[in-house]
């Protein structure tokens, strides 16, 4: 996946985002182990307690193919698939800043048909042991560079992701239209800027702590619930921002 100097840079949180659900709960719930995990969720971190449980899977030989399988079952919104498809056509930069990890993610796009769509996936990384266990390691490494930001967890301040993605962009012309659902997503959603849009699910932490202080979010924000309504506020919102790849405007949806 490569980089894209596109001057529309379209950012989508993954769980309850982009899928219909929580990659990582699904998987827990699926397998049948909402109990451990219920046990062990006050006395670890996220991503050591989903680390757990893949131990846990695979002590009871569940494989990664196993996993994969059940991955391939999370809901995704069909209008939310053309949506990404419609986005990545016009030539926006898709990416992705997750809390999840590579493996979940990568799985369900690839599955769908969706991960070339995308340059980067921020997420913690993932990898297959000598072992065949799936371990999952957390984004920021807290014991060499604690990210320090009191909004967002130990293992991933997606703020500072954006920060890096703003860095890296050429020139200021860039505008940036951020999805998200989660409180997680609120760190990311105050470094953006005026021209900018976000895009919280309606009536999910993201969008309660927006509106509980707008005047805090200088992007302009358009809430959504559905997939419906997300292709039909994200390709209007791209079409508001003009074309990317000189191939003109599509039609508005209505």
């Amino acid at each position: 996946m490569g980089g894209s100097a596109a001057a529309t840079v379209v950012v989508f949180d993954f769980d309850r985002t982009l899928i219909d659900d929580d990659s990582d709960r699904w998987i827990v719930a699926e397998m049948g182990l909402t109990h451990l995990f219920n046990q062990l969720r006050q006395t670890m971190p996220w991503t050591s307690l989903m680390d757990r449980i893949m131990e846990e899977l695979h002590s009871h030989g569940i494989t990664a193919d196993h996993i994969v399988q059940c991955l391939k079952r999370v809901p995704l919104h069909p209008n939310t698939v053309s949506a990404i498809k419609s986005a990545h056509a016009l030539g926006c930069d898709l990416r992705i800043i997750s809390d999840a990890n590579l493996f979940f993610i990568r799985t369900i796009l690839e599955h769908r048909g969706l991960l070339g769509c995308f340059s980067h996936i921020y997420t913690n990384p993932s990898f297959l042991d000598s072992e065949g266990r799936l371990r999952i390691t957390p984004f920021h490494d807290s014991t060499l560079s604690p990210h320090a930001c009191p909004l967002c967890p130990p293992n991933m301040c997606k703020g500072l992701v954006m920060d890096q993605i703003r860095d890296s962009s050429p020139g200021n012309e860039r505008r940036f239209i951020y999805l998200g659902d989660g409180s997680g997503d609120y760190c990311p959603t105050l470094k953006l800027k005026g021209g900018d849009f976000v895009m919280p699910r309606k009536n999910y932490p993201l969008s309660n702590r927006i509106h509980s202080d707008p005047k805090l979010v200088a992007a302009e924000v358009h809430d959504w619930s559905n997939g419906e309504e997300l292709e039909n506020i994200l390709l209007n919102l791209i079409n508001k921002l003009g074309p990317t790849n000189g191939e003109g405007h599509i039609p508005l949806l209505l």
